[in-house]
């Protein structure tokens, strides 16, 4: 525990004795990314279940019978 922070105590020392701090990069190109100008195109909603087909269960059937429909289709 006492090495935690030992360690803890000599960077923030260490720190401290800095010359100057290190200058913060510049963000006008990062806001001119983020903003929303230029041909691009809106992005409309489109429902997940767009295409869906619902599939109920039609019973059990005879094993055999879909076993034979199985095999014609490869």
């Amino acid at each position: 525990m006492k090495s935690l922070l030992l360690a803890g105590a000599g960077a923030l020392l260490l720190g401290a004795c800095a010359k100057s701090p290190a200058a913060l990069p510049d963000t006008a190109d990062l806001q001119r990314a983020a903003a929303p100008s230029g041909p691009y195109r809106s992005l409309n909603y489109q429902s997940p279940f767009r295409g869906f087909e619902n599939h109920t269960p039609r019973g059990p059937a005879s094993w055999r019978g879909v076993n034979e429909q199985q095999q014609e289709r490869h």
